[in-house]
């Protein structure tokens, strides 16, 4: 693996954390629940909790069910990029794919059709009360509606066991799949997984065994993975996610959490700040909603393929048409309480 030296040349080290009190973040805490058109690894409604800095608005967004130690990565994302620079952008727009959630057949192509430009889609497979024909129905779709130039890749969730990675890799195999997305949940199956289908050609990218390991490296090092998909949020911010992209020596996939446009900024800007970019990215998620904190001109929604590096600003009009019940308002203050005081 390379040196973590090699972070400093994405601007990593130049810039120190930055912890305002508590008390000024929830000065300014604004929650919003925005409905998604399809559920999407079991959501229906996104809660996302909105900040303005120094530097413009940020996003502290952790699902509900997680806990406070794995949240406040979250926050400390979140501060990193409302109070400080952003480092210097490689590039001023992000090549995206689209994201196609576990629908059937009928559904792909009306779900495809929000994706203007998108040439790679990521098809989500292993869903829970479904079967591996469902997902090779559904990938078969994709392959028909966006020809044989078109990208697919596959994410499964860790979704299966080895043995049934195998078979689902070969039963999807005819449709060229650029790679498969946490097929397996441990790192050791992931390992053992790509040695089986190393043949087969198609690379296996880690997601969850990056976002939610202690030692986000820990797939680098034992050789199970041929990229990483790399989230903002759950690493800590832009500076922590580009010193582990420099360190773990792999291509690296930037991705959504599932975010408004905000939170979709904070994954532009860690995409423009690396040195190479060979994958279209998965921030085109805005589309899973049905609405946003940004007015429809800049929701970062992708156009001709693509999103710009941008900071939008967020509308009062549509803060206060999403605004989260007096209720759920409250649990998230009282989670970015205790999760500010994780930070260290």
């Amino acid at each position: 693996m390379e040196n973590s030296a090699g972070a400093e040349t994405c601007g990593v080290q130049d810039v120190p954390d930055h912890r305002p009190e508590a008390a000024e973040l929830l000065d300014g805490l604004q929650v919003v629940a925005i409905p998604l058109h399809t559920r999407f690894r079991g959501q229906t409604v996104r809660e996302m909790a909105l900040l303005e800095g120094p530097q413009g608005w940020t996003e502290f967004s952790p699902f509900p069910e997680y806990g406070d130690e794995e949240a406040a990565h979250w926050l400390r994302a979140a501060l990193d990029f409302g109070w400080s620079p952003a480092p210097a952008r490689q590039r001023d727009r992000i090549p995206v794919n689209a994201t196609l959630p576990a629908v059937a057949p009928d559904d792909v192509e009306r779900v495809l059709a929000h994706y203007d430009g998108c040439r790679t889609v990521k098809v989500k497979v292993a869903e829970r009360g479904q079967s591996l024909d469902d997902d090779v129905a559904r990938v078969r779709r994709v392959r028909d509606v966006i020809g044989a130039e078109g990208r697919i890749r596959v994410d499964a969730n860790g979704g299966w066991n080895v043995d049934e990675a195998e078979h689902a890799v070969h039963r999807l195999a005819e449709f060229d799949l650029e790679y498969v997305e946490q097929p397996c949940a441990r790192v050791d199956e992931l390992a053992e997984l790509r040695e089986r289908i190393a043949y087969l050609g198609i690379l296996v990218a880690a997601d969850e065994s990056v976002r939610k390991a202690e030692d986000p490296l820990a797939v680098a090092r034992a050789g199970a993975a041929d990229l990483l998909v790399v989230k903002a949020q759950p690493l800590g911010g832009i500076r922590r996610a580009l010193a582990i992209v420099a360190e773990a020596g792999l291509p690296a996939v930037i991705s959504s959490a599932l975010e408004s446009s905000v939170g979709i900024a904070m994954g532009a800007h860690l995409a423009a700040a690396l040195p190479d970019l060979d994958y279209d990215c998965g921030l085109a998620t805005v589309d899973l909603f049905t609405g946003d904190v940004v007015p429809d001109a800049r929701s970062l929604v992708p156009r001709g393929g693509s999103i710009p590096v941008e900071r939008p600003e967020v509308d009062p009009a549509l803060l206060a048409r999403h605004r989260a019940s007096p209720e759920r308002e409250q649990w998230w203050r009282e989670r970015v309480i205790r999760c500010h005081a994780l930070l260290t």
